[in-house]
């Protein structure tokens, strides 16, 4: 898809401040450090629409982009990062769970898992969440880059075996690094958000 317009509209952490309007949404969630930030600049072809950092745990906040007046992507805090207190843990808990639960406009949820680690017990708790609340999930299988080429089948079969996605769920294999699966994740994300 061709993004000719991307921008953050709001950074909110909470109902009163999301977007109004109906454009579907997609959210992109995972752990921290799994890149999420790459993937969507990546797939924007924009260097910085989303903060990239060496040090995980930047997103605080429920980020909502604009992308092509269409959609909304919504960038939500990432989870497994140790270096904050359990307070700050637990409201970004609960921030994102609201919003989870309670939008409408949310078509569906991208869940990134890192190709070169088996799934967290975070990666398994969040997928199932996401079930049980009945939300579509496209998983996309980042740092594929990283992964050796003898190893990249045991490695997805790991992941795919692990988290155990419903048929309905799709998955692709992304590197933000050579721009693999980028046409996919797109074509993933149309679908689910129906533009």
């Amino acid at each position: 898809m061709n993004v000719h317009k991307a921008e953050l509209l709001i950074s909110a952490v909470g109902p009163d401040q999301y977007p109004d309007g109906n454009l579907p949404e997609i959210a992109f969630a995972g752990r921290s450090n799994v890149g999420k930030s790459s993937f969507i600049n990546t797939i924007t072809q924009r260097k910085k629409l989303a903060y990239t950092s060496q040090q995980p745990g930047k997103t605080r906040t429920l980020n909502f982009f604009s992308i092509n007046d269409i959609c909304h992507f919504v960038d939500i805090p990432g989870y497994g990062y140790a270096k904050v207190s359990k307070k700050e843990r637990e409201f970004w808990g609960r921030m994102t769970e609201e919003y989870l639960q309670t939008r409408p406009q949310l078509k569906g949820v991208v869940l990134l898992i890192d190709a070169r680690h088996e799934p967290s017990d975070q990666d398994l708790m969040m997928y199932d969440w996401l079930k049980y609340y009945e939300l579509p999930v496209i998983l996309v299988i980042t740092k594929m880059d990283k992964v050796k080429k003898t190893k990249r089948t045991a490695h997805i079969k790991q992941i795919l075996s692990s988290i155990d996605p419903s048929s309905e769920d799709g998955h692709v294999l992304f590197s933000s690094e050579t721009g693999e699966g980028k046409e996919e994740a797109w074509r993933a994300i149309r679908r689910l958000a129906s533009i």
